[in-house]
């Protein structure tokens, strides 16, 4: 019992440390790669909340994303892209990157809690239907008349802050995956704590029967609020990173396809599973970078690869425990159903005037 814990704080010092220098073993490019791994990480983490813990299926998790950047923008100073040049935006501020991030992750929170109060009573499809719209008009704002002069519009924004310590920036590729990692490891440790919290426990509750939850007497309008909330603030802070390591914004960045890609990543690494976010951005945004010297068959690799994993993992890459717990209990009730199916159609096979009793009669 001691040896365990010991074994997993030494394996886990490991791999901070094998993490921490990586940069140093690479070169920019894959630096680059990696700093984008560690935005998508922050994204699954906290889609995992939303969609792993809570069980609502959010497809508009683009919103937080870019509510994250812009709002990130906006708080350090950023310029709007014009066709003479650059402009101030309507509002703006020119904070710290360290006070400003913290700012984002509270504003963000209340956006999730008003993304999440129109769709308490939608489940399902519906709910997936719905956050797919609100994700939608998040960049159709962005892009709109209505706040170009705030945001820019079409042509974005440029000169996001570069954080730094003293004079040692994070803008180049080595240093922004430290900036980066240190978020995805307090992310991490956020992720762990809820999971085994009184919140995680009601988040599991109201995921595997939202009845028998409200029944238990689980308040099942909060803990979905809290769940939007958190997720929000975790996904935010993808977003805000992500201004950062870019320096410029522009809508065409803040796509659909992110929602998917990032509902991805924590479907291939498994549902509800942290280390499993890790890898599935590991393997969805790693692997492309990685693959760019083979041009011609980058997307051929990377779609077989894919299919390997659906097909050898359907469980994900590293599944929760209690994931694997459900995954067995199902397979063992099969199993027991076949069994039984096949005891009583053998049953009735060697009863009177089934295929055994016809063979025995005498037809003579």
């Amino acid at each position: 019992m001691v040896e365990q814990p010991a074994a997993r704080a030494g394996i886990l010092l490991i791999a901070l440390a094998v993490l921490a220098v990586l940069p140093l073993l690479v070169g920019s490019v894959i630096s680059q790669v990696l700093g984008s791994v560690m935005v998508f990480v922050l994204l699954g983490l906290g889609l995992n909340i939303v969609v792993g813990y809570a069980g609502l299926l959010d497809l508009g998790y683009i919103a937080f994303y870019a509510f994250g950047a812009y709002m990130m923008a906006l708080l350090t100073g950023a310029t709007l892209n014009t066709t003479t040049g650059s402009a101030a935006p309507a509002w703006s501020v020119d904070l710290n990157f360290y006070l400003a991030i913290w700012i984002v992750v509270i504003l963000a929170s209340g956006v999730g809690l008003m993304i999440g109060a129109p769709v308490l009573r939608l489940r399902g499809d519906y709910l997936a239907i719905v956050t797919l719209g609100l994700g939608e008009i998040v960049r159709v704002l962005a892009e709109s008349r209505w706040l170009q002069p705030l945001v820019g519009g079409p042509q974005g924004m440029r000169g996001v802050t570069n954080a730094a310590i003293g004079s040692f920036g994070f803008r180049q590729p080595q240093r922004f995956y430290w900036l980066a990692l240190a978020f995805v490891i307090l992310a991490l440790f956020v992720s762990w704590r809820l999971s085994s919290s009184r919140i995680g426990r009601a988040w599991n509750a109201m995921r595997e029967d939202e009845q028998v939850a409200d029944a238990m007497g689980i308040s099942t309008t909060k803990y979905k609020l809290l769940a939007f909330a958190m997720g929000g603030a975790v996904g935010s802070l993808g977003g805000a990173l992500f201004a950062v390591q870019i320096g410029s914004l522009t809508p065409a960045s803040f796509q659909i396809i992110v929602s998917i890609t990032a509902l991805a990543v924590v479907i291939l690494g498994g549902m509800g599973s942290i280390p499993g976010v890790v890898a599935g951005a590991a393997v969805l945004i790693g692997l492309p970078g990685l693959l760019r010297e083979f041009e011609e068959f980058r997307l051929l690799i990377y779609g077989a690869v894919l299919v390997a994993i659906m097909i050898l993992r359907p469980q994900g890459l590293i599944p929760s425990v209690r994931r694997m717990r459900e995954l067995h209990e199902e397979e063992a009730e099969q199993d027991a159903w076949v069994k039984r199916f096949a005891g009583e159609a053998a049953a009735v096979a060697a009863g009177p005037g089934g295929a055994l009793g016809v063979e025995d009669e005498d037809l003579t």
